[in-house]
């Protein structure tokens, strides 16, 4: 792993490509089975991770018309779509560059599924309400949700649509968030196999969604069951499109102390960074995990970012010493939504973005003032 001090800018986010391959590499025995595997590319949609991904997935996962364009330009792949949020001048595009769309509800289906070429396969996402995520903030089966279609619609819908009959032949379904078993899976499956008997003589693909995390191929047995369960059982493709699990742990934040506030029993450190640089902590209320190995005793401070925000905090954290102004912190485990996330609120730069593979940093992206007027300027200007 690099050292923080091998970084030459902070604040910067690097990727560990090793990461990346090794868990890319523990869904290759299922897909030698049948599985399809399709990388979720709102996780982290950095193009030389999606050409890392490329040759070790079956193509990528999209929600939108502009995610479907970047994945085009990286592999011929599958390329699975499904949004609330599709528009009908987006369909082109979208039916230009993805293999698959599921609809997100009826009303899409019927108002859009006749501007794709009939070479898309089209999917419904369905809904089996059933709930298996405590937060309900991030529950897609919460009650009013806007994902998918419960089951009884969709039956009944099937059985007086024929438009519906003659183009749908794939569902999709997610239903669980940052899922460290794989234990909700095979009964959802079922329920939603069994709910959805008139429509199973046409279904041809499954999309199982994403949303699992793992790390270990014990981990993947129940997935491996489903696979055997719908290609064997049902003659029936199965689709997993993990974002997370790929690139999560793969990433880290580095950045430098640049001020040190000693007013009360505990010091506050101000970084270079803050949660404009990874959201989520501020969104979910998240400590994020540190990059070093905390000791039982030592010295405490709070690491605060670098805006104006009160609430810019990243936690209490505890060091054999206090660290000094110019020295690195490095937080792990933000290699998913963290950089698609970030904002220049306050007008600080985004980080740098660097790739660690095979002993060596390699710079990928630096951001600039001219991005930041660009962001502001009117297109007149």
């Amino acid at each position: 792993m690099f050292c923080a001090s091998q970084i030459p800018t902070t604040p910067c986010i690097v990727y560990d490509a090793e990461h990346i391959r090794r868990s890319a590499g523990l869904l290759a025995p299922l897909r030698a089975r049948g599985l399809k595997l399709c990388y979720s590319i709102k996780a982290l949609p950095l193009v030389p991770i999606l050409e890392l991904l490329a040759p070790r997935v079956d193509g990528f996962s999209l929600s939108s018309a502009f995610e479907a364009r970047l994945a085009a330009t990286v592999t011929g792949g599958d390329r699975h779509l499904t949004s609330p949020g599709l528009k009908p001048q987006d369909m082109d595009d979208i039916g230009r560059h993805c293999s698959h769309v599921s609809f997100n509800s009826l009303g899409q289906f019927r108002r859009m599924h006749a501007l794709l070429p009939p070479t898309v396969r089209s999917g419904i996402r369905v809904n089996p309400e059933w709930s298996w995520v405590s937060d309900r903030r991030f529950d897609p089966c919460r009650p009013y949700s806007k994902l998918g279609v419960t089951v009884s619609a969709l039956v009944r819908a099937w059985e007086g649509e024929p438009d519906l009959r003659h183009r749908i032949d794939g569902l999709h379904f997610h239903t669980v968030f940052a899922a460290t078993s794989f234990a909700p899976l095979r009964p959802t499956l079922e329920r939603l196999l069994e709910g959805l008997r008139p429509l199973r003589p046409a279904i041809r693909w499954i999309n199982l969604g994403g949303g699992y995390l793992f790390d270990r191929p014990e981990d993947l047995a129940p997935l491996a069951e489903v696979t055997e369960l719908l290609i064997q059982g049902h003659g029936i493709q199965p689709v997993f499109e993990p974002g997370k699990a790929l690139v999560g742990r793969a990433g880290y934040l580095v950045s430098s102390v640049i001020d040190r506030i000693e007013h009360w029993d505990r010091p506050v450190l101000v970084l270079d960074s803050g949660v404009h640089h990874h959201p989520e902590v501020f969104e979910y209320q998240r400590r994020p995990n540190p990059g070093w190995d905390e000791p039982s005793a030592g010295v405490s401070a709070w690491l605060a970012g670098s805006s104006c925000l009160a609430g810019d905090l990243f936690g209490e954290y505890r060091f054999e010493r206090l660290p000094e102004i110019g020295e690195r912190i490095v937080f792990a485990d933000v290699g998913a939504y963290s950089l698609v996330k970030a904002s220049r609120f306050n007008g600080h730069n985004l980080p740098e973005v660097a790739l660690w593979d095979r002993g060596r940093l390699q710079p990928v992206k630096s951001f600039g003032f001219g991005e930041f007027r660009g962001q502001w300027t009117a297109d007149s200007d």
